[in-house]
């Protein structure tokens, strides 16, 4: 029996929200797009009013996953009925894949403070009560599934922590119950260049610049030996090394979409991070990237540690470090297969 044939009642309809339904042409992914108005209690940042973007996609009846990716990553996720383009986490949601939308209701939503009208301290202990808020209001009273890379990771273990009545298992893929001292000076770092950036009236620029700086975190030194091992060249008089076109491309591409507001803000919400293991009492899969300079073993390991008999740790390993879950899609996906679906994950709690 599949984990769908296990699901008697059918997940229902939003109410109150506004929303769109349609059906693809090529796939029978009905999508719902919209957003609700939500009252948070934030812990840093007072008692907001805000505004919970998400979209559903998959059929109305179908058990329901929640995806969450890095701070930069949004609602949609993949091409669906209601929205064709690509979305951030594409090739994971394809027909036959683990998250395939025709055997799955995916939902996803826009960060709190993604759209930089929060400029005040946001926690990730905010997302995950945001979360439930959305739940609420969806009707969705428990997701079979979370699956959250990078920040989506943490936001993922304080929902399980916080509202372990809200999802039945968790996939938490390069991130931690904690920040790792040199990936929080290596971020705080990014911020002084956008601060220094601001100085100067040149908000873009110092932005720009922060990516840059990120994307030599996200990655390894392996994979920029194999990609960028061509000898500088002198332009205009100064010497240009290889990798500088990338970087730059990169940091062109990050302004274009993200407000500076929300990536301070984001950024700095890594760092207040905080779960205690022992508090997660639902089955949890820690997926750790061998290389990863963010997330390093050892911080998956004591997290396993910490969560007990719930928690099971994979390990891949990939020359794309801390990316490798946008990256490795094949190997992701068996993995989420196992893990999330497949025979050898925890059964689920009655």
């Amino acid at each position: 029996m599949t984990l769908a044939q296990r699901i008697e009642t059918p997940v229902p309809q939003p109410q109150a929200v506004t929303s769109r339904t349609c059906v693809a042409a090529t796939r029978s992914w009905e999508a719902t797009r919209g957003g609700i108005d939500a009252v948070l209690a934030t812990r840093h940042a007072g008692t907001r009013k805000l505004r919970l973007n998400y979209e559903l996609v998959g059929p109305a009846d179908a058990p329901v996953v929640f995806i969450a990716g890095g701070i930069s990553a949004h609602r949609h996720v993949a091409a669906n009925a209601a929205d064709g383009a690509a979305g951030w986490a594409q090739g994971l949601l394809d027909i036959g894949r683990a998250l395939d939308p025709s055997k799955w209701r995916i939902l996803a939503f826009d960060y709190v403070g993604a759209d930089g009208s929060i400029d005040a301290p946001i926690d990730t202990a905010d997302q995950a009560d945001a979360v439930a808020l959305l739940l609420d209001a969806l009707g969705i009273d428990a997701l079979e599934g979370f699956v959250g890379y990078s920040y989506g990771a943490l936001v993922g273990l304080q929902l399980a922590q916080r509202h372990p009545h809200r999802l039945k298992r968790l996939v938490a893929v390069s991130g931690a119950h904690r920040p790792h001292p040199y990936a929080a000076a290596w971020r705080a770092l990014q911020r002084k260049a956008v601060a220094l950036g601001r100085l100067q009236c040149a908000d873009e620029q110092g932005l720009s610049l922060a990516r840059q700086f990120a994307m030599l975190s996200y990655r390894t030194p392996e994979e920029f030996a194999e990609r960028f091992d061509a000898p500088p060249e002198i332009t205009g008089g100064q010497v240009r090394v290889a990798a500088e076109d990338y970087l730059d491309a990169a940091g062109a591409k990050f302004v274009a979409r993200v407000s500076t507001t929300a990536w301070l803000r984001l950024s700095e919400s890594i760092d207040l991070h905080r779960v205690d293991p022992s508090g997660i009492h639902i089955p949890v899969s820690v997926i750790a990237v061998e290389g990863d300079r963010l997330v390093p073993m050892s911080d998956a390991v004591a997290l396993i540690e910490g969560l007990g008999a719930q928690g099971r740790l994979r390990v891949l390993r990939s020359p794309y470090g801390h990316d490798a879950f946008l990256k490795e899609t094949d190997r992701i996906d068996a993995l989420l297969a196992s893990e999330l679906f497949g025979k050898s994950a925890h059964p689920i709690s009655p």
